[in-house]
This record gives structure tokens, sequence and C-alpha cells, in this order.
């Protein structure tokens, strides 16, 4: 009887793109040792990208000796600018040692990739193979993208579970989980993934390769005391009773800070996964102080305590890429409460053809801190690199400015749109003056929804106009901004001024805000309630 296996590092199972070709998918092994002809990644689920992006790394960082703690920082640089100027790929020997030390087979029975063989005895019950697809039904959920159902479920072929199981690892749930026991111990509890709700920003070069080498980091702490290992790296997986592993550079930063464990059930031939274990791994609470993945912008609150201050930024499916720039763009100092992702500091020393061509890849998926998965999304960004603060400080300035200014006449428009529909639906007491609201409502009213949706096309315009168009440096900022914000209200709303009775002075009042806005050293000026918007 064949034992069924699936060995990544051989089979096609990471979907790529080549010049000239059309799509194709190659094996691990492949992917690396071409990794110089290889434009991108072809994977087409965006959260899947993100942290194979990861995994690649950490094998490039192998491979080439780039994880060497110990590396005085110029030699660091000095070896991957080589690297990036070489065009070579690379050492196929180098590669191939480095994948025969380790097991690559999803279905090995003592070490499978990124799952524990243990689970089949630890846990009472399996959890079936829709939870772990994201997007497939379970339990009792409504089916919206397929024809699926826990009593029938359809075999995942073997190179979207692995590209499944990435995710659960990085982007999985939190709650109520999958029993499961341990020296007498039993919980049915899992924490969220270390990326979950987040997004990330890879930088991009011409082939996989230069992408993978721009993605490293040089190490800046004082020094490790624990061994650096990945989770396939590890002769067995972690005592999930024991104390989490400290997070150490590159491996177990960027690979090993998964909270979850998973098991997957071949069919016989290995072809498909029919069923999965999917439980916890770690039942500790999350560390004081959590290590920063070098890939996200993190926020800054002042006012929270030390371990609660500095926070990823939350993936958001409605909120566009360009208003994110200036974190990328720019350094910071120690007041800034947005500090740009790690890796984007350490790509101030690079060959210029690298620089002048680097574009950013965008990786969200939209997601609360439990279990509901909203959206995930991509972009891409131009070449941004040539505008960084570091070398041109007036274009990153400016990016920030016209930033800022679009999400300040946004509020504004937000505010005026919310008290005009106040104005005009409010009850009125007799022939007076509309009855004063008693508050304010916490959710946007149909005309600020209708308005901001109208609004953010026309401010991305707007923002690239004033970046790099024609009239960048011309016109003020705010005025361009306040124009497209009164436009958006007047198509919001042109449909209700001889609809409903008042409209007309409520937003006329409104209109009169946003233009004062347009000028924000200026005192605004009362509304006459005889101006349009």
């Amino acid at each position: 009887m064949t034992t069924p296996s699936y060995r990544i590092d051989v089979r096609p199972c990471i979907p790529v793109r080549l010049p000239d070709a059309p799509s194709c998918a190659l094996g691990l092994r492949d992917v690396l040792c071409r990794a110089h002809q290889i434009t991108h990644l072809a994977l087409p689920l965006p959260p899947a990208v993100s942290a194979l992006l990861r995994l690649l790394t950490v094998c490039t960082a192998r491979i080439t000796g780039l994880d060497d703690p110990e590396m005085p920082l110029a030699q660091w640089h000095a070896r991957r600018a080589g690297l990036l100027r070489g065009g070579r790929g690379l050492d196929p020997a180098a590669v191939q040692t480095y994948l025969a030390a380790h097991c690559w087979d999803l279905y090995d029975a003592r070490r499978p990739f990124l799952q524990d063989p243990a689970l089949a005895r630890q846990c009472a019950r399996r959890t079936g193979i829709n939870t772990l697809v994201f997007g497939r039904p379970a339990g009792n959920n409504l089916a919206w993208l397929g024809v699926h159902s826990d009593t029938a479920p359809h075999p995942l072929p073997s190179d979207e579970a692995l590209w499944h199981l990435l995710i659960y690892h990085f982007y999985g749930p939190a709650g109520r989980c999958t029993p499961r026991t341990v020296a007498g111990t039993t919980s049915a509890e899992a924490t969220s993934g270390p990326l979950r709700s987040t997004v990330s920003f890879h930088p991009l070069g011409a082939t996989l390769l230069e992408t993978l080498l721009l993605h490293l980091t040089p190490y800046r702490g004082d020094g490790q005391d624990a061994p650096d290992t990945c989770p396939w790296e590890m002769d067995r997986p972690a005592d999930p009773l024991a104390a989490p592993a400290p997070v150490t550079w590159p491996g177990r930063l960027l690979t090993g800070r998964s909270r979850h464990a998973a098991l997957l059930l071949p069919s016989p031939d290995g072809a498909a996964a029919v069923d999965a274990y999917l439980t916890w791994a770690l039942p500790h609470t999350r560390p004081k102080l959590p290590a920063t993945d070098p890939y996200v912008i993190i926020d800054t609150a002042p006012s929270r305590p030390a371990e609660r201050r500095d926070s990823p930024r939350r993936a958001d499916a409605d909120r566009a890429v360009w208003r994110d720039l200036d974190a990328l763009l720019l350094a910071g100092d120690e007041s800034a409460t947005t500090r740009r992702p790690a890796v984007f500091d350490a790509l101030n020393d690079l060959p210029e053809p690298a620089r002048s061509r680097m574009q950013v890849l965008v990786c969200g998926f939209d997601q609360d801190s439990k279990t509901t998965n909203r959206a995930w999304y991509t972009a891409w960004t131009p070449p941004i690199w040539t505008w960084a603060q570091e070398h041109d400080a007036a274009l990153a300035q400016r990016i920030a400015a016209c930033r800022t200014a679009a999400e300040r006449l946004a509020a504004v428009l937000a505010r005026s749109a919310n008290t005009a529909w106040r104005a005009v639906t409010t009850p009125t007491s007799g022939a007076g003056p509309p009855a004063r609201p008693r508050r304010a409502p916490t959710r946007p009213s149909p005309w600020a929804r209708a308005a901001l949706a109208a609004y953010w096309p026309q401010a991305q315009t707007c923002f690239w106009d004033l970046v790099t168009g024609p009239r960048a440096h011309d016109e003020a900022i705010d005025a361009v901004f306040a124009a497209a914000a009164l436009a958006a209200l007047h198509r919001a709303t042109v449909a209700c001024l001889r609809r409903l009775r008042g409209a007309g002075p409520a937003l006329a009042r409104a209109a009169a805000t946003l233009r004062a806005a347009a000028f924000p050293t200026r005192p605004p000026r009362r509304g006459t309630g005889r101006d349009q918007p």
C-alpha cells in the first residue's frame, strides 16, 4: 500500500509568473533556483502570497548567509548589494543542501510540514476540511461562494491545501476551536494569528530573487542567546504547554509565531486533503511587548500602556492604498505616531537600478479580531522609493500634506452631511425651528455615506494630480480637496433638494462649512441659506 505523500519542494504547488510566458506552477526547489527568472508569485489568495513571501525570505536568508546576527552591518549590506548587482540566481547546491535537511512533505507520518501529527490522538474529533478553506461555509453557515456542506465536503487539492494552511497559521481566528487534550489539560480556546486583520507592505523588485533580497532586514539587536529556528527546522513541534520560545531573527520573527495547530488528512494518493484537525497550539497569553513584524505599519497611541501602545495598522477594504503612502515614505522621529515598516529602513543602500524600480505590493485581510472575515485585497504602487524622505524630502512632505488634507476634508464632509441630514429629518415642533436633536448619531447618515462614496475616488485623482500632475506645487491643497468634497456633496444630495423640505438651507450651510474648511486659518463664516452645494 502506497503511503500518501505531497512534497512541496518538488511538486508544482506554487504558481509563478515568468517573463513572456503564461503562469505556471513550480515546486519550492525550482522557485528558489529560478527566483532570478521569475517575475512574481501568482497565488490567487493575497494572504497566502504575504505568508509565502515571509517563508521564502527566511529560506533566502538561510541560503545566502544573510541570517547571521554576528555579521557587521556594513558587511551585511555589502553582501546583499553584491547579490542584487550580480544578476545570478541562488547557488543550486546551497538550495539543495538546505532543502534536503528538512521535511517538506504535507503528509509525512512523523513531521508533516507546518503540522503536528499528535493532533490525531489529542483531539477527540476532526474539525472538517471546510473550516480550513477561507470562503467555504462550515457548520451551520450559509453557502455564499460555492455549493459546500460539512456532510459531504469536497476534497481540497493539495496545492490549495498548502495555501490555506499558510493563511490559517498567519491569519487564523480566535475563540472556540476543536478541543485538544495535552497531558490532562483540555482546552478549546485559540488566540488569533500574528497577522490577523493586518495589512502588509512588501517591496517588489524586477524578479522574485530581487524581491526576496529587498525583504531582508539586518539584525539590529544586541545578540541572540536562543537558536533561531523555523517550525520546519525543529525536530518536533513545540510543546503546547511550555512557555513560547523567544522571538528570534529572522526565522521565528517571520514564520514562528503561529498560535494554531493543524493536521491534514490526505486522500489515498495524496492528491488532496479530505479532512483536518484544527485547534490551538499555544494557550498562553500574548507577550507584554509583542514582536514587530517588519512589513506592517505601526500606529502608536502615546496615552496607552507600554504593552498596548504600538499596534499594526489594521486592514480596511474601504481604505485606498494611497492614503498609506506617507507612512511608507517618511522616516519619522521620536514624536511621530506612525512608524513605517522596518523593512523600509533597510533600503537606503540599494543599488540605483533596484532603488528606482522598486514598487510595493499591498496585501490586506480585513477581519475582526475573532472569527469574521470581511474581505482580502491586494494593490500595487508605482515605483515610489525615489520619493522617500531620504531622497526627496520635499515631495515626501507634500504627499503627507495631501493625505492629511484629504482626510481632514473627508471628516468635515461627513460632519456637514450628518448635520444637514439631522436638520432636515428631525421632527419640528409647530412652526418654530427644528427641534434640537438629542444626540449625534454614531453611524453616518445616508447623505454622509453617499457623499463619502463619491468623494474618495475624486480625492484619489486630486492626490495624484497634486503630487505628480501638471499642477503639482501650484494650488492650495485644502482648496482642491474642498472642491472635491463640495462636488461629492452636491452629487449625493441633488435629488433631495426638491423632495425634502428644508434641504436647501441645510445643504447651503454644509457647503459653507466646506468652503470655510478650504482655508483652515480663516474663521468659518456663517452660511446665508442662499448657497447651493
